[in-house]
């Protein structure tokens, strides 16, 4: 018997934000399975080169669709008469807290970003799943939506909201046949964080979060941390005291 489950080769695997380091270590995965898959993204250019890269490694027919991944009409064309067995929605930014306290633009663009547009394409893709019959929708989201923090305010919002919505649509979709997976990972040595010192072992790579990501849509998990650690770690800070937590310099 295989490890994995077979592929399907008439449903595609849908990446929305293929071009991030996450992405496109799942990419590498699924593409070694024989998936067929379609890649979304703003920069086609970018894009080609990591549709090359899966056909290399075995995957079967891979489109490629840019577009502005928070605007609604590319949302909904790219999902009308689609019928995705699995799709992993992993766009987004590292919001800077300090920018979005001084510009309400930012701010707005931050939010859109990192929530509302996830949102919508985790709505949208999870009924284009019941259509084709069933399958799994998976968001990216982050720790950092446990609890906020005054160093990554924002960020953390629109990944608590992420949350939240993921849990609602999960509930919402149970009896459709369509699953929804919450993924939370901890920090990650990626481009993303390129200005951040990275050191000790709470610091995991691209692929070590793909590889958990995958083997949680396998197992149909419903809300994983990945590395698991951050579980017990996100525990033990959602149950410090407001009092001192608000004081914690992190």
């Amino acid at each position: 018997m295989s490890e994995h489950p077979p592929p399907s080769r008439t449903r595609p695997i849908v990446v929305v934000g293929a071009t991030s380091a996450v992405a496109q270590a799942a990419i590498r995965l699924w593409a070694g399975r024989g998936a067929t898959l379609m890649l979304i993204g703003r920069n086609g250019a970018a894009l080609e080169p990591i549709a090359a890269d899966a056909r290399v490694r075995g995957a079967g027919d891979v489109t490629v669709h840019a577009g502005e991944l928070t605007d609604l009409a590319f949302i909904e064309a790219c999902c009308t008469e689609l019928t995705p067995a699995i799709a992993l929605v992993a766009h987004g930014s590292l919001t800077d807290s300090s920018r979005a306290e001084a510009s309400a633009a930012y701010l707005d663009d931050e939010l859109r970003l990192n929530f509302v547009s996830t949102a919508q394409w985790m709505q949208r893709l999870a009924l284009a799943c019941e259509r084709g019959g069933g399958g799994t929708v998976v968001a990216l989201s982050s720790v950092a939506g446990d609890r906020g923090r005054g160093s990554n305010h924002a960020y953390g919002a629109a990944k608590a909201g992420l949350t939240a919505f993921c849990s609602g649509l999960r509930a919402r979709m149970a009896a459709r046949g369509v699953h929804v997976l919450t993924v939370k990972p901890g920090f990650i040595d990626s481009p993303m964080t390129a200005h951040i010192t990275k050191k000790g072992a709470l610091w995991a790579t691209p692929e070590r979060i793909a590889e958990g990501t995958l083997n949680a849509i396998d197992r149909r998990r419903n809300v994983v941390y990945l590395p698991g650690f951050w579980a017990l770690i996100m525990l033990v800070i959602k149950h410090v005291p407001e009092r001192v937590f608000k004081r914690l310099k992190f």
